[in-house]
């Protein structure tokens, strides 16, 4: 009986129930939250409407949406970890002690770094990659459609897996890049670790079909005529983006998969014994991480290269300049990730060498940096919103920038690597590139998804108050770190730290309420949105594809697929006037049908997760083959299309008034 309970069971027990009173209070909060809202879906009769128009939709802006949707839900979430933090380094000094344990401490730490990596900006950067490259190179919609609600629905699954840590198991406390031998099965025998594992593997998986689709649509969806050096700078930022997704996210497979080997198989490859090395881990899961950066904040370049010249009226300055400065940024991205690890004895001559790249991959991101400046120089800047998240960037990112270049001299990194220095640096250069450059994306291309603008005096607000809460938050940081101050330090004993630890909680506390006017400027937009309704759909002249459709755009994107002669070819066609193919005659259009293949693939692989996690091989067997039969099913589905008429979708009159 007894194994046939552990069978059915597998490892799961009482003793892995939340006790901490934080983490007691999260695993009621989360339930209360999902019961609230489905009483509230069920109340207004939403079910039918929220299955047709979001669950099973294969529209890349609907998709794009739930994507952003759930970023800043984990955006709260890894938020709130953070003020946890800060209160702690506040308060823990010498005999007195903060709010958390050691342990506990560490799971924060590593579900803060982990949400906020995965989860909030990889989001946000597929959320904003699918609202808008469609429309920026005249394509109708992804390259793979039902594919691409696959990908979001493993993101979804992996975000889902992630936070029930929290409910049963508890959250992994090995960093939130899980270094062996703390994530080893001898050092670590918890669920916490397996958590993390799968969660990221099956999110993981997503983001690598993601970087397959953006690159298809890009290379075989341009509209005619639109060659690569007539696209927009964003589409060129996704392509290179995509490179690196597809290159890069393998690597992570691979690691982890290995990892979780280790730990459920009895492996041996990243113990010290039986001829396994840890060192092996850190150049592979830096081998992924460090083009992970640039994963992120590429597309947040290509944002602020439309959203510079869009409200400075002016052309981007050096186009050509900019593709090279992505392309080296792509190639140099690959040969720098061994200066995460200069202190760990590779030699003066390795040292050295990615020393050395390291700076000269500083080179094309200055290159952007001043082509935005002079994109600015004499143009007719309107310092809308978008604007003031630009000049936030400008300035944090470049701190981080040079306290980077810094870092990449091997001699001053022995003497700052693990410290709190380059906890400010990664901040500022991953929020002020990634979080400001997204926020402004979407506060600029929010209209021509909905219709209507989001508050601008709420948005510059909210850019003000995040940019005074990084500058409190993190300049402490690079101070504690030249004094000594380690990351993922608890509690300490030097009083002359608290002081700045207390400025940098204060920070903490700026930044949220910088996120609070955020929410607000949505929340308040939504409600008064048929005074902010967008008439034009054209703000300030949009010199690109996307501004030739309605506000919001159609589903289908393009009723007519437009024929594109040069760089920014609408913009020059509405100086002419030379807006013929908009009044074309309207033909049939293929439409992708709603599809749950992309919800059933997800709900499979989170219980296959889940299954591995507990081993309940039970559940991991039908799991499995649920994923399987589904994907099958589809391969062989002739019938993924929909022939629907455009004139009974996309009327002329719609149509004309962009024109």
């Amino acid at each position: 009986m007894s194994d046939f309970v552990t069978f059915l069971i597998g490892r799961m027990s009482f003793e892995y129930l939340p006790t901490d009173p934080a983490t007691i209070g999260a695993a009621i909060g989360m339930p209360l939250g999902i019961l609230g809202v489905a009483a509230l879906i069920t109340y207004f009769k939403k079910w039918k409407w929220l299955w047709q128009q979001w669950v099973t939709t294969v529209d890349a802006k609907k998709i794009g949406t739930m994507y952003i949707v759930v970023a800043i839900l984990m955006l709260l979430r890894g938020g709130a970890d953070a003020l946890m933090l800060r209160l702690q380094t506040a308060v823990a000094v010498g005999d007195a002690k903060g709010p958390f344990d050691a342990d506990m401490f560490q799971q924060v730490v590593t579900a803060h770094g982990t949400l906020m990596i995965f989860f909030v900006a990889m989001g946000l950067v597929f959320g904003i990659i699918n609202w808008v490259l469609p429309l920026l190179i005249g394509a109708r919609d992804m390259a793979f459609p039902v594919l691409n609600s696959i990908s979001f629905w493993l993101f979804a699954s992996g975000m889902v897996l992630n936070n029930f840590a929290l409910i049963f198991g508890g959250f992994s406390n090995g960093g939130w890049l899980g270094y062996p031998p703390l994530t080893g099965l001898e050092y670590n025998p918890g669920p916490g670790v397996d958590y993390w594992i799968w969660s990221l593997q099956i999110a993981g998986i997503g983001s690598l079909l993601s970087g397959v689709n953006f690159f298809t649509t890009i290379i075989k969806n341009r509209a005619p005529g639109m060659t690569l050096m007539k696209m927009p700078i964003f589409p060129w930022s996704v392509l290179v983006t995509s490179v690196l997704i597809m290159l890069a996210f393998p690597i992570l497979t691979v690691t982890l998969a290995l990892l979780g080997f280790d730990r459920t198989l009895g492996t041996h490859f990243f113990t010290s014994d039986s001829g396994g090395n840890p060192m092996l881990y850190i150049n592979l899961i830096w081998a992924w991480g460090h083009p992970e950066v640039y994963i992120l904040v590429l597309p947040a370049f290509g944002v602020f290269s439309e959203v510079v010249a869009t409200y400075s009226k002016k052309k981007l300055f050096g186009y050509k300049s900019m593709v090279i400065a992505l392309l080296a940024i792509m190639f140099f991205s690959f040969i720098v990730w061994q200066h995460h690890f200069f202190t760990m004895g590779a030699g003066a001559n390795v040292n050295a060498f990615f020393g050395i790249m390291t700076a000269v991959i500083a080179i094309p991101t200055g290159v952007k940096i001043f082509n935005w400046l002079f994109t600015m120089y004499r143009g007719s800047i309107h310092f809308t919103a978008p604007m003031f998240w630009f000049l936030a960037f400008v300035v944090t990112f470049t701190i981080g920038g040079v306290t980077g270049v810094l870092m990449a001299v091997p001699a001053l990194d022995f003497q700052v690597h693990n410290t709190l220095f380059l906890v400010a640096h990664f901040h500022n250069v991953i929020i002020g590139g990634v979080v400001f450059g997204l926020f402004a994306g979407i506060t600029h291309w929010f209209p021509k998804i909905f219709g209507f603008k989001l508050h601008d005096g709420l948005g510059k607000l909210s850019a003000i108050l995040w940019q005074v809460g990084f500058i409190l938050a993190f300049i402490p940081l690079y101070i504690l770190g030249l004094m000594g101050a380690v990351r993922r330090l608890d509690s300490y004993d030097d009083p002359t730290w608290q002081p700045l630890f207390i400025v940098s909680g204060i920070g903490v506390v700026v930044i949220a309420l910088g996120m609070a006017a955020l929410l607000m400027q949505i929340g308040y937009s939504i409600w008064k949105r048929d005074e902010l309704k967008d008439e034009t759909g054209d703000p300030w002249d949009g010199r690109t594809l996307e501004w030739s459709v309605s506000s919001p755009a159609p589903h289908y994107n393009f009723a007519i697929t437009p024929t594109v002669a040069e760089r920014d070819d609408w913009w020059y066609r509405k100086q002419r006037n030379d807006t013929a193919y908009l009044k074309s005659d309207y033909v049939d259009i293929w439409l992708p049908k709603n599809s749950a293949v992309g919800l059933l693939v997800g709900v499979g692989a989170g219980m296959a997760g889940f299954a591995i996690i507990w081993h309940l091989w039970w559940l991991l067997v039908p799991a499995l083959l649920l994923v399987v039969l589904v994907i099958i099913r589809q391969t062989m589905n002739d019938d993924d299309d929909a022939r629907v008429s455009a004139t009974e979708l996309f009327h002329e009159d719609n149509l004309g008034r962009r024109a």
